[in-house]
C-alpha cells in the first residue's frame, strides 16, 4: 500500500515510518496539514495514518475534506489518551479507527492491516493464480508450485501493485511510485533492475514488458 502518515512528533513519526516501511508500504511522512494536502493532491495513496492535533490545524478538517470528496481512502486517526473528544469527532466525521498514544508500533502495524482488509470488496480480488503463481495480497506472499518464494519488501511492492489487476499494464512510474517515498530519489534503471531480479525469482514469462508503457502480470493463465 501506499500509505500517507501525518504526524508532527519528530521521533515519533520517524518511528512509525520506519516500522511500517519494513512492512513492505511506500509511505510519505509529513508533519502539517499543508503538506499532506499537497501530498494528497499529487499522490494517489490507499491509507492514512491521520494525527489529530497539529501545528497548522485540527486533523478532523482533514478527514471531513477526505470523507468529502469520492477518494476511498482507509484512514486510522491517532490522539493523545485523554482527548476522548478527538476520538468521538475523528469517527463521526468517518475514520475507520483510531489509536491511543503512546501506542505500539506492533498494534498500530496489526491495526492498519485490520482496516485495509475492510477496503477489500469481492471485486478486489486478494489472492490470485496466474499459471504456477499464487499471490496472496492479504498475507504478503508468492508461491511458486506451492513453494513460498523470499521476496524482498520492494519486490513485494511491485507484485502487489502488479497483482491488483493482472494483466492491467502499470507504467515504470507508477511503479517507482509504489517503491519510494516522496523524499527518494529514484536511479532511471532501479525498475528494470527489480524486474529482473523478480523473473528470475517467478519465471521470466511472468511479467511482460509491454514496450513503451511499461509492465504488467502474464493473466493467459489466470484462475
Amino acid at each position: 500500500m501506499r500509505i500517507l502518515i501525518v504526524e508532527d512528533e519528530q521521533d515519533l513519526g520517524a518511528a512509525v515510518q520506519e516500522r511500517i516501511s519494513l512492512e513492505g508500504h511506500a509511505v510519505d511522512w509529513f508533519m502539517t496539514l499543508e503538506d499532506a494536502r499537497a501530498a494528497l493532491a499529487t499522490v494517489d495513496y490507499d491509507f492514512i495514518l491521520l494525527d489529530m492535533g497539529l501545528p497548522d490545524g485540527h486533523g478532523r478538517d482533514l478527514l471531513r475534506e477526505i470523507r468529502g470528496s469520492s477518494r476511498d481512502l482507509a484512514v486510522l486517526i491517532t490522539t493523545a489518551e485523554d482527548q476522548v473528544s478527538d476520538r468521538i469527532t475523528g469517527l463521526s466525521a468517518g475514520a475507520d479507527d483510531y489509536i491511543v498514544k503512546p501506542y505500539d508500533l506492533n498494534e498500530l502495524v496489526a491495526r492498519i492491516a485490520a482496516v485495509a482488509r475492510r477496503y477489500v470488496t469481492p471485486r478486489k480480488q486478494v489472492i490470485h493464480h496466474l499459471g504456477e503463481l499464487t499471490i496472496d495480497r492479504e498475507n504478503h506472499f508468492v508461491s511458486r508450485n506451492q513453494q513460498k518464494l523470499d521476496l524482498t519488501a520492494r519486490e513485494w511492492a511491485i507484485m502487489e501493485l502488479l497483482s491488483r489487476n493482472p494483466g492491467r499494464i502499470y507504467s515504470r512510474q507508477q511503479i517507482d511510485t509504489a517503491l519510494y517515498a516522496l523524499d527518494h530519489e529514484v536511479d532511471s534503471n532501479t525498475v528494470e533492475v527489480f524486474i529482473s531480479r523478480l523473473r528470475r525469482k517467478i519465471g521470466n514469462m511472468a511479467i511482460q514488458t509491454i514496450r513503451g508503457r511499461g509492465y504488467c502480470l502474464n493473466d493467459k493463465n489466470k484462475s
